[in-house]
């Protein structure tokens, strides 16, 4: 039971931190919405708390093929 309670409260102290690390970058003062900013967002606040503890996380998206001609 005491296990579970203070796995709770480090969650909510991690998300704590991934949501005022987006709201640092400016994710919430823009008023368009898209799949990507929403991605971004997401990603910052579950991923955001590593930068602050020097990890600095990176994701390298595949190279895009050309399109035929």
């Amino acid at each position: 039971m005491r296990t579970s309670i203070t796995l709770s409260v480090l969650v909510l102290i991690w998300l704590a931190i991934g949501v005022a690390a987006a709201v640092q970058r400016g994710y919430f003062s823009t008023s368009e919405a898209s799949c990507s900013s929403l991605g971004s967002t997401v990603v910052t606040i579950f991923v955001g708390p590593l930068n602050y503890m020097g990890v600095n996380p990176t994701v390298e998206c595949p190279p895009i093929p050309e399109p035929s001609e």
